[in-house]
Parts: structure tokens; sequence; C-alpha cells
């Protein structure tokens, strides 16, 4: 049993400066802090605060607004354990290569209180040699890390977390839901200590509303008002701190958060009716408080269950991948590996109803994939011997042997992955006016809840006060402020689900204010797998040698026709040396001592000295590609190039033009070439024979007209109109410069969804006028009711909760996909 002189001394002891514990007289662990002698309870605390001071960051103890974890723990012996995060093999499914020694790591930080930890984790880590960048979620505690191997090792950078007092692990999704599981548990406690205190409440208001004049003595009515007292006490105490302790950190920060106005509504009905009761003059106001906390409570708890909800698309996409996969041996057998130490050229079986556990190729057995969740294509793809296949994809039918090509961070899921955290992080204009017109709209609406108060209180004082509160508490500028975010979140995960990943914040506004589509045409409005269809050969050239020297000089390009040309060499292979693309024209290199051009035919004639003879240009080629080649004073030969359209080509630029939009075809193809395409197509305007720098100025003609354009291309060509058009859109095959340049990628390829996704779009549009109409209405008609006494504190936090609910539900609508009929 510990003594009431040991509980008195405790009592007395003084603060721990660094966590706030008491701090003990006996041993003294002093740190010196902006030159003042500061106590701490412990060596931890110590460490960790003389940590601080020694790097210059003592600006940390001004700016925080919370108090941090204690660290009671032996600092050494913790920070001894953390080489265990150096091992090459637990590094690798968290951990990516960027480069010959630049490393980025995923964290999840614990011990994050509010934003100066965050400003103090930032500022420390990056002080470190080595570190290039760290950047962390204050929402969602994730870090992001990037550093030089050969610099600084990831032990040291997670010493020097744990020695200013935090802790950081390697970032997963179990450990993900449990803050999340966290969150919703704390809610509820909450929310059930404010519902027993709002019932409890009510049963001692009831009598003082019923009772006639003269029917309640004096004593009992000072009762029921202590009772009250008693009870709404942890109401406020527990179930509203969470709103004291945001308004109180956005008060030290300078800024009006939509929690000031909560707790100065709560705070001041509260501290009336306790003064009420403690004078026995006045009126009480514990039921309304109560009732409040309460219904803003339940508002926002199943406004915080509607969120994690709509997020979690990303999530259940990071965990399509298995933990365990069984890895083929030498002999045949199997055996039962993790999924993170497959390395490419492993084989691994897969059986019907198991996900594939990396990117591979088949090669042995035969069945299909559902990639459904990848790419938004509801019907399996047959998958045989030679076919690749995506991780994470399922497999439906029979079972297969898969040889792994790409793992970890390299694979297609991570790269689908990586976009989507990109475009969650970044904030659209339609957000960013939100969150401005919100804070503006708290300023002013404390004014006038000030202004109304004092106007009652020269008309009536007895409803001064609670006018006031009503003032505060109907307003809903959270309401304005989820009506952009919870509309573009719902909609990204349904676009999602269609095959349409959207990857910059900003996408599917531009998307929905399209008027223009403009289309490359080589691997986007065909399928990129190009063949040579004829070789019409120059007088005394041998066609097969043309050919072996065009394969040749595309030897070492990705483009589609690169490929479709070196598919038909199947003679003698010849090596090009000097080889040099000019983007957009063709390539140029040495064969056999001889220059050599291929490509467009005025890129072939400035080497060759004159123009195609007649049976060269003439060729024709229908809808057919023509590629040129030539040396230096003769020309070898035209290759003529077909592409298979991709399906539902035509009906998509007819839902297009249905729809309102202007379509139309920007190639680098031969003119001719172009026009029979685009009239097989049904596209009015086309232009072809561009440069990406003609491809460039007409998206900017067309801007330049008041026009918002949407790019759809596909190849390294396509990068630099991708990026200036207002929307740019790739197709999944495409190569990675141009996705990355994308704001939007079509993961199945299919033009179809693309049309799915314009539809969501400007639905998603529509959901958001209608939540900022409902948000600038119902403040409205609420504030001016509440300012002229018709609404009660309890009804105003009804009408809040309801508001903001309002919004998140209507954004949930957009969940239920509706592809329209091909």
């Amino acid at each position: 049993m510990v003594s009431d002189q040991a509980l008195a001394a405790e009592a007395d002891s003084p603060e721990c400066y660094h966590c706030g514990l008491p701090a003990t007289e006996a041993i003294r662990y002093d740190v010196v802090i902006d030159g003042v002698s500061r106590q701490m309870c412990c060596a931890g605390c110590q460490a960790v605060a003389q940590a601080i001071v020694d790097n210059g960051l003592t600006d940390y103890y001004r700016h925080r607004d919370a108090l941090p974890e204690s660290r009671k723990e032996a600092l050494p012996e913790a920070l001894g354990e953390l080489g265990l995060f150096d091992h090459p093999d637990f590094q690798k499914s968290f951990v990516r290569p960027l480069g010959a020694n630049s490393r980025e790591a995923s964290l999840l930080l614990e011990g994050i209180t509010c934003a100066a930890c965050v400003w103090l984790n930032e500022q420390h880590v990056a002080r470190l040699p080595g570190v290039e960048a760290i950047e962390i979620n204050y929402a969602t505690r994730r870090a992001r890390v990037r550093w030089d191997a050969e610099r600084v090792k990831l032990s040291d950078i997670l010493a020097a977390i744990q020695a200013i007092g935090y802790r950081a692990y390697p970032y997963d999704e179990a450990r993900s839901e449990q803050i999340a599981r966290r969150e919703r548990r704390s809610a509820l406690w909450r929310l059930f200590v404010a519902g027993f205190g709002m019932m409890q409440v009510m049963m001692y208001a009831i009598p003082a509303y019923v009772a006639g004049d003269g029917d309640m003595t004096a004593d009992i009515d000072q009762l029921l008002r202590w009772a009250s007292l008693v009870l709404t006490v942890p109401v406020v105490l527990y179930s509203a701190a969470p709103f004291f302790q945001r308004a109180w950190r956005d008060i030290r920060l300078r800024r009006l958060g939509m929690d000031v106005p909560v707790a100065l509504g709560v705070g001041s009905a509260f501290a009336a009716s306790c003064y009420a009761t403690v004078v026995a003059s006045g009126e009480v106001y514990f039921d309304s408080v109560t009732m409040f906390v309460f219904f803003l409570l339940c508002g926002r708890y199943l406004e915080m269950i509607a969120r994690q909800k709509a997020v979690r698309g990303v999530e259940a996409l990071g965990k399509v991948l298995p933990a365990f996969a069984e890895r083929v041996l030498a002999d045949g057998s199997d055996e039962r590996v993790p999924v993170s130490t497959l390395v490419p050229g492993d084989r691994v079986r897969v059986k019907p109803g198991e996900a594939i556990p990396a990117d591979g190729v088949v090669v042995d057995g035969g069945s299909a994939a559902d990639e459904s969740l990848l790419t938004g294509e509801s019907r399996p793809i047959p998958k045989t011997i030679g076919d690749a296949v995506t991780g994470g994809s399922l497999n439906v039918a029979s079972p297969m042997v898969v040889e792994i090509r790409q793992v970890g961070d390299a694979t297609r899921l991570a790269a689908i992955l990586r976009l989507m955290e990109r475009a969650a992080t970044e904030k659209p204009r339609l957000m960013r006016q939100a969150d401005r017109i919100a804070a503006w709209f708290i300023a002013a609406l404390i004014v006038l809840a000030v202004s109304a108060g004092i106007g009652w209180y020269l008309v009536d004082p007895s409803r001064a006060l609670w006018i006031f509160v009503s003032v505060l508490v109907v307003s809903c500028p959270c309401a304005l402020s989820l009506a952009t975010p919870a509309a573009l979140t719902v909609s990204s995960d349904a676009m999602a689900r269609l095959g349409v990943l959207v990857t910059r914040g900003h996408a599917i506004e531009a998307l929905a204010n399209a008027d223009t589509i403009m289309f490359d045409k080589t691997g986007t409005l065909t399928e990129g797998a190009v063949h040579v269809s004829r070789v019409v050969s120059a007088e005394g050239v041998d066609g097969s040698v043309a050919l072996a020297i065009a394969a040749a000089l595309e030897q070492g390009s990705e483009h589609a026709i690169a490929s479709g040309v070196r598919a038909a060499s199947t003679g003698v292979r010849k090596q090009a040396m000097a080889v040099m693309a000019e983007t957009g024209r063709g390539v140029e290199g040495v064969v056999d001592g001889v220059r050599y051009r291929i490509g467009r035919e005025d890129f072939v004639a400035e080497l060759v000295g004159m123009t195609a003879p007649v049976a060269l240009r003439e060729a024709d080629g229908g809808i057919q590609t023509r590629v040129f080649l030539g040396g230096e004073g003769r020309w070898l030969a035209v290759l003529l190039l077909e592409d298979v359209t991709r399906p539902h080509a035509r009906d998509a630029m007819q839902w297009m033009r249905t729809h309102g939009l202007e379509i139309g075809i920007l190639s680098g193809d031969a003119p001719a070439t172009v026009q029979a395409f685009a009239d097989a197509l049904g596209v009015g305007r086309y232009q072809g024979g561009l440069s990406p720098q003609d491809k460039h100025a007409a998206i900017e003609a067309l801007q330049a007209q008041g026009r918002v354009v949407a790019m759809v291309g596909d190849g390294v060509n396509d990068a630099p109109v991708l990026a200036k058009a207002h929307v740019s859109v790739a197709m999944g095959e495409g190569t990675e410069l141009a996705r990355t340049h994308a704001d939007i990628v079509l993961l199945g390829g299919q033009l179809m969804a693309l049309t799915h996704g314009i539809a969501l779009a400007r639905r998603t549009l529509k959901i958001i006028r209608q939540n900022l109409f409902w948000s600038f209405g119902y403040n409205f008609v609420a504030i001016p009711l509440a300012v002229a006494g018709w609404v009660t504190p309890w009804m105003a936090g009804i009408g809040m909760s309801a508001s903001s609910l309002f919004v998140v539900l209507n954004a949930l609508r957009l969940q239920r996909v509706r592809p329209h009929r091909e």
C-alpha cells in the first residue's frame, strides 16, 4: 500500500518539462533549455530533451499543443535492436530502390500527437547526413523517407526518430487498420457516455418543463440542477474533450478551425449553467449541452465510418497479394515461402482460387485470370503458356506455373498503388477554395453569434446565451469542407473499380469539364500490336536485306512500330552503330559502315538527298502506316504496317459525340493513313504527319479558343502533349514515361472505360454542386432562424450533424457504379 505521505509528496512534485508526468526531487534529471534548467522525470525524457536541444530544435517546446508519451524505457537497449532493419531481406517488403544508392521507405510513426510533432521529426531527420527527403502525413501518421544508402543507414534514421521520443515501423495495412479500429472504439465510448448522460439529464430536466408555477419547491429544483451538473461533467470533460483539444490547438496556431465554434458553444453554455447552479439563479442548459454533444458525436461517428468506407478501396487493393506462395523447386516439388522472398526467375504454382503473387509469365498449364480489381475488366482473361500475368489477379480455372519477372515495388500493382497515393495527397482547386471559404465562414460566424447574443441581451437577457450557442452550433462549415473531398474520394475509388485510375487531384474535375478530346492513333485507338503486312522495295533492293537493316535501326526503340519491324525480320541479324532517334520523325544509324534512316518520308529524304521513287511514294497502304527506309544516296524500301483497331473504339467515339464532346485525332502517321483511319471511325477532325511539337501546338491552339482539352495518348512521343492538355489520359499498356505524365490511366486499355470515367466524373461534379448547394442553402436558412430565436441548442446540434452526414451519404451514392451499355 502507498502511504498518504507518499501520495502527497507525489502530488506536490514538479512536472516533467518534456512529458508532463510527476518528477521526483530525490533523483534530478535536468536539461538546460533556452538558458533555463528544466527538470525531467526520468533518464529517457532527459535523453530525448537533450537530443532536441543539441540539434537546435527547441522551437518544438514553444509550438507543441499536446504532450508526448513518456520514454521510461532504456534508450540504449532499444536503439541497439534497430540494426535488424538494415538487413536486405527484411527491407524487401517496404524499401524501394530509386537509383544506384538512393532508397525510399514507407514508415508508420507512433507518438505523433500534434502538428509540432510532425515539424520536429521532419526537421530532425532532414539534418542527418545522407537523408534526401522526408514527408510526414499528420492525418495518417505515415512517413516517406528517401536516403543515400552509402551515407546513412535506415537504422540510423530510426534511431534518430527514437532519440527524440517517437517510434517508427515499416508501414503495413494491419497496423493502419489497428489505428482505425482504435479511433472507432474511442468514438463509440465517447458516444456512449454522451448518450447515457443525455438520457439521465433529460430525466431531471423534464419535471422543470412540465411543472407549473408553485408545483416544485426551490430546494427540489436546486437538487435537480446539481444532479444534472454532476451528470453533465463527464459528457463535457470526456465526450466533448476532442472538440476542446482541437479548438485550443487551432487558437494556439492562430487559425480558426471547425471545432472552435463548437467548443465556444458547449463551453459557454456549460459555464453559464454551472454559474446559475452555484448561485441558484438563472437558467441552466445542461439538457441542451448533453443533447448537442450526443447528436454531434453521432454525426461525427457516422461520418467517420462513411469516410473510412470510402477510402478502403486503396487498402483493399494493397491486400490482394497473398502472404505466401508455393515455389516450385528444381526437382519438381513445392515449398511454401513468404512472397517477400521471391526473386525474378523463381517459379510458383498457383492453384484455382489463389491470387498470383507477383508479375510473371505462364510457363506451364493454362487458366483464366480475374483482373477486375486491377483493370475493371469483369470477365476472366484466358492465360496460356507465354502470356503475362499480373500480381494480385485471381486464378479462377486451372492450376498453372508462373515464372516471376517482377517483384515488390517493380510490379504493376505497386505502380498502381503509388499513383493512387499520389492522387490522394494532392488537393484540387475546388477543395482549396472550399477550405478558404470555410475559414472565413467561421470567422464571420463567431462575429455574428456574438452580435446576436449582445442584441438579445438588450432585448431579453434570459434568451441571449442559448441564442448565442444556437447560432454557433447550427452553422455547418464541416459540410462545406466535406462537400468536395468526400465526393472526390468515393469517385476515385469507383473509377479504379472501372479500370480508370486517377493519378492527380485535379483530374476528375478537369475530365468532367472537358469539351474536346484528342486521341493519338498508334497504341491508343489501335492496340499497338503492329505487324509488317508488306515490304515494297526499291528497284534492285532485296526486301529481306532491307527488313534486316530496318530491324537493326529499331533495335533499341520501345515504340510499337519498332516492335513490329523487329518481329518481321526473321532472317540474318545486323548490328547498328551510332544510333540516334529524332522524336516523332525516325531513327538514324550506321549498319555495315553505311548510314541509314528509317521513319517519315521527309526525314529519310534529307539523308538520301532526293525524293522517294514513285513506286515507294504511291504504295497504297489504306489505313496501314507507311515507314520509309533509305541510306546515303539511295532509297531502299517502304514498310506497310498494320495495326488492329481497339474493340469498341467506334462505339466510344459515338458515345462521346452523343454526349456533346468534340473528338479528333493527332498522329505522326502519314496524313493519308490518318484520314482513312478517321473515316473508318467516323471522326471528322484529324491531323497527320505531326511531330511532338506539332501536337503540342495543336493542343495550344484549341486551348486558345477557350476549349477544355483532354488528350489520350501512349508512348514516349506523347509525353509532352500529355503534359500540355488540361487533363491527360494514358493507356495502361503505354510506356512508363507516358503514365508518369498522365493524370488518368486506363488500366485495361479499354476505350469504353474512358466513357464510363467521363460519365462518372460528370456525376461527381454534379454531386459536389449538390453538396455545396446544400451546405450554403442550409446555412442560409438555419442561421437566420437561430438568430431569430426559433432554434434551440439541441435542435442546432441535430441540424449540424445531419448536414455533415448528408454530404457524406450523398457522396457515397457514387459507389453505385452504373456502366452504360457498350
